[in-house]
């Protein structure tokens, strides 16, 4: 049995059961027990109509927990009065849920984990496991969030740059244990793709293609991390970057930029050098100033920052950083890096020293000590 097909018909099924008269988080509940059900049986009896399966036993299993449920009585009873509507498409149900998983009344932790539940159709166990917390914890904060959004109507209007931000920051998590949450967003992402005709969705599909086609070459052996300019473009995957590129290029064609389609401009230019000597550093900063323009973030400028001080040197980078608040993430490491690229060694592994102290992440706490560690050595010798 495909696993995979299955979790991607779950969000229509989902849509189904609430436009029969479901309320989100009885659907949702319903919906993967259907999925368990599922998992046992179809290896031994597969269904001629897999969707069609999950939607019937679905559907039963929320009219079964509707005559549970004392409260729930009246409105089954309404439900059977009307002729249940068909299975519509599939398309609207999808992208409904979608949109209701990434409700603005939603923290970003808790959108996340019901897109991943709900969208993607992974169990409480594997989120949580994903997330390294406990999975009662993890259940907690699902059954919130869709006691948040089941009062929402499912035919409101979703935004999109809130899906697309709640599937980037599932991107961001990587991996962990036996879930890649970078591929499962990227999963998810085509599939969005595949139901709404929008540039910034083909934009974030071809950003995380770019960034995922370096993964192999961003830690070494023993697990610390590697600077992009110090990876084996060996290792990069090609095609995954051909194919970046490719949809990339369709959606700027279309001439309404935003900012996941100029991040991956910046990520196309960086895969395109062979050499990290070769990298276009004049191109990068004039797509980072498209990105300042379109966000004024921040973190976008100390970014730009970087390049600024790879494309005209490394004083005018940290003119640049001087400008921007010294208490943003990753500014002393930004600073530390500039300041030894200007020859100021004795600066630049302080900096890195305390950069290290500031690191929330492990492997970039490591990074920054070894950096520092280095420099020293170089110092005292």
């Amino acid at each position: 049995m495909d696993e995979r097909r299955l979790r991607a018909l779950t969000p229509s099924v989902i849509g189904i059961l609430v436009r029969r008269g479901a309320d989100f988080a009885a659907a949702e509940d319903a919906v993967q027990d259907a999925l368990v059900e599922a998992m046992r049986l179809w290896p031994v009896e597969p269904p001629r109509d897999p969707k069609a399966w999950l939607v019937t036993v679905a559907w039963r299993k929320f009219l079964d927990a509707a005559r549970a449920d004392s409260s729930r009585r009246r409105r089954e009873e309404l439900v059977e009065e009307q002729p249940a509507p068909g299975p519509g498409s599939p398309v609207d149900d999808s992208l409904q849920l979608y949109f209701l998983c990434a409700h603005p009344s939603l923290t970003s932790a808790s959108a996340v984990a019901l897109t991943l539940r709900a969208v993607g159709g992974l169990t409480t166990r594997q989120i949580a496991q994903a997330y390294l917390v406990p999975e009662a914890t993890m259940a907690q904060r699902i059954s919130r969030a869709k006691k948040t959004v089941s009062d929402v109507r499912f035919d409101q209007p979703g935004d999109v740059a809130t899906v697309l931000r709640v599937l980037y920051l599932v991107f961001n998590e990587g991996y962990s244990g036996d879930l890649d949450l970078a591929a499962e967003a990227i999963r998810l992402t085509r599939q969005l793709a595949s139901l709404i005709d929008h540039e910034e969705v083909t934009g974030l599909l071809a950003l995380m293609l770019l960034h995922h086609a370096r993964r192999s070459a961003r830690t070494s052996p023993d697990g610390s991390l590697v600077p992009l300019a110090h990876q084996d473009r060996g290792l990069w995957d090609t095609g995954l970057i051909a194919e970046g590129v490719e949809i990339l290029q369709t959606s700027l064609a279309r001439d309404r930029l935003g900012e996941f389609q100029v991040q991956a401009a910046i990520a196309a230019l960086h895969a395109d050098a062979r050499t990290a000597e070769e990298t276009d550093w004049v191109q990068i900063v004039e797509w980072y100033d498209e990105l300042v323009r379109l966000t004024d973030s921040p973190v976008v400028r100390l970014n730009r920052a970087v390049a600024v001080g790879e494309a005209d040197g490394p004083r005018a980078g940290l003119a640049a950083v001087a400008q921007l608040d010294p208490t943003l993430p990753r500014h002393t490491a930004v600073s530390a890096y500039l300041h030894e690229r200007d020859g100021d060694v004795a600066t630049a592994a302080r900096l890195y020293a305390e950069a290290a102290r500031q690191a929330s992440h492990l492997q970039e706490r490591d990074h920054l000590t070894r950096q520092a560690a280095r420099l020293n050595t170089g110092l005292r010798g």
